[in-house]
């Protein structure tokens, strides 16, 4: 069976490229939005999501990849029978990798004048939930959320070497990334630094984490 990425991205550097190297692997590409714009007017061979699921995006992109054959693809464990059988008789093919990251929330409301139903709009509904579920799904699925992995990634598909460990490394990197954005929109809409809890002003785990020691809290 083919493979098949899904790529939905905000953050577009490289994706392009990335996408190429995919294709040449042998890979089918599934993308939304901006992004399959981006990829067909760069000559990518690319499947919109609205022709694998039979329902259109709606509500203003709000509702783009919420549905079962997406995340059934992403979801289904590959060495569970009972899991395989079922996504034959739901006609739920896999898919093998997911690059995304998120809407652009703390860049959109760190600029000047920004309103909050213009921060709302830039809440990521359907990009955290496929990180998500790519990342729980890392035995079976390689989430890609930073484009500094691409390289890396697709050098290791190409020697069919995706490890356990790797694939692991990438999970928690994901994980990390909708924890950032979570905490990011709730410290937004908190107001004051003042009123955020403790675990909302620990530092970024995308930057230099803080050295506490043993029994310290943070």
């Amino acid at each position: 069976m083919t493979p098949r990425a899904l790529i939905s991205v905000s953050d577009k550097s490289g994706v392009v490229d990335f996408a190429i190297r995919l294709v040449t692997l042998g890979f089918e590409i599934i993308s939304t939005g901006g992004t399959l714009r981006e990829l067909a007017e760069a000559g990518v061979p690319v499947t919109p999501v609205a022709e694998i699921t039979g329902f259109p995006e709606a509500f203003g992109g709000r509702v783009k990849t919420l549905h079962p054959l997406i995340h059934g693809g992403i979801l289904f464990r590959r060495s569970n029978d009972s899991d395989v059988q079922e996504a034959a008789e739901l006609n739920v093919a896999p898919i093998d990798l997911v690059c995304v990251n998120l809407y652009p929330f703390e860049q959109t409301v760190a600029q000047d004048g920004v309103t909050e139903s213009e921060a709302v709009e830039q809440i990521d509904i359907g990009g955290p939930t496929m990180v998500r579920a790519a990342a729980k799904s890392f035995a079976d699925v390689v989430v890609v959320v930073d484009p500094s992995d691409y390289l890396r990634v697709a050098d290791s598909l190409d020697r069919e070497v995706v490890d356990l460990d790797f694939r692991r490394e990438l999970a928690i990197k994901a994980f990390e990334h909708t924890a950032n954005y979570d905490a990011a929109i709730t410290r937004y809409f908190r107001g004051a630094q003042n009123d955020t809890p403790a675990w909302l002003r620990m530092p970024s785990t995308e930057g230099e984490p803080e050295i506490l020691r043993y029994g310290e809290n943070p």
